[in-house]
């Protein structure tokens, strides 16, 4: 069983598509009720962790541990009832054009809790409320600028209350105001909520802000894990080079068709 200090757990761990290696022999560890950034270079395979985490890619070896459970389960009702207490907030918003955004925030409660109406209409309206819309229930996504619908699926992946969330890239698109935003939601629903949250970012210097820890992902594995603090007095040349953007040094981007190679960031 996992420790009941991590929401999240690589021990050992190889990710691969076919005959490529994306990660290789990853240690990671998400401690509950932090705050954990995951940074590297396009292509390193961030989201490759992060379907992982999801059950959407088994190890080719080592050990994944999310909430309790080594991944793979034993069947699909297990793996969904494990995705259930995960919230994943995706960069394209996912909203459904068709339904307003009182709808959009209840539908995982009208699939996957029994309520009734005023139960229902509770829990949403307080959902809007944590990231600010509480009035823009009738609204539809059209009438949303990117702040606005980025957190409208916020409190949608909020609606079932999960110990876990997983932000991919939640800053893409949004302007410095709402970037802060966003950010400022992060940190401040992680806490009141008590959660645990991951987010997979290329927005380096903005959540090193506000996250309580960070990994980068480089050449195939763990390059870095720790406090944002301990990665200002690195020396590592990878690490140093990815963090002050040149394009020379350790970090390769040369595509190769055999061995390791480089997966989808």
């Amino acid at each position: 069983m996992m420790s009941d200090s991590a929401a999240i757990r690589f021990t050992g761990v190889r990710l691969a598509r076919g005959s490529r290696t994306i990660i290789d022999e990853a240690d990671f560890c998400l401690p509950q009720g932090c705050v954990t950034a995951v940074i590297g270079p396009s292509g390193a395979g961030k989201s490759t962790l992060l379907y992982a985490i999801t059950g959407d890619l088994n190890p080719s070896a080592g050990k994944v541990e999310v909430l309790g459970k080594q991944l793979p389960l034993r069947s699909t009702r297990e793996l969904y009832a494990l995705r259930r207490r995960m919230g994943v907030l995706l960069q394209g918003n996912g909203l459904l054009t068709d339904l307003s955004v009182f709808e959009n925030v209840a539908l995982p409660l009208r699939v996957h809790a029994d309520l009734d109406r005023d139960e229902l209409t509770e829990r949403v309206l307080a959902k809007l409320k944590a990231v600010g819309l509480e009035e823009a229930g009738e609204l539809m996504p059209q009438q949303l600028s990117g702040g606005m619908a980025r957190r409208v699926a916020l409190a949608r992946a909020l609606a079932l209350d999960p110990p876990l969330m997983l932000y991919d890239e939640p800053l893409t698109g949004l302007d410095p105001i709402a970037c802060g935003l966003i950010l400022d939601l992060i940190r401040r629903l992680n806490d009141e909520f008590g959660m645990s949250s991951l987010v997979i970012t290329h927005h380096v210097r903005e959540t090193l802000e506000m996250c309580d820890r960070v990994a980068i992902i480089a050449n195939h594995g763990i390059a870095f894990e720790g406090t944002p603090s301990e990665l200002d007095t690195v020396d590592d040349p990878l690490i140093r080079q990815f963090m002050e953007g040149r394009p020379d040094g350790p970090l390769t981007f040369d595509y190769k068709r055999a061995g390791k190679e480089s997966a989808d960031a």
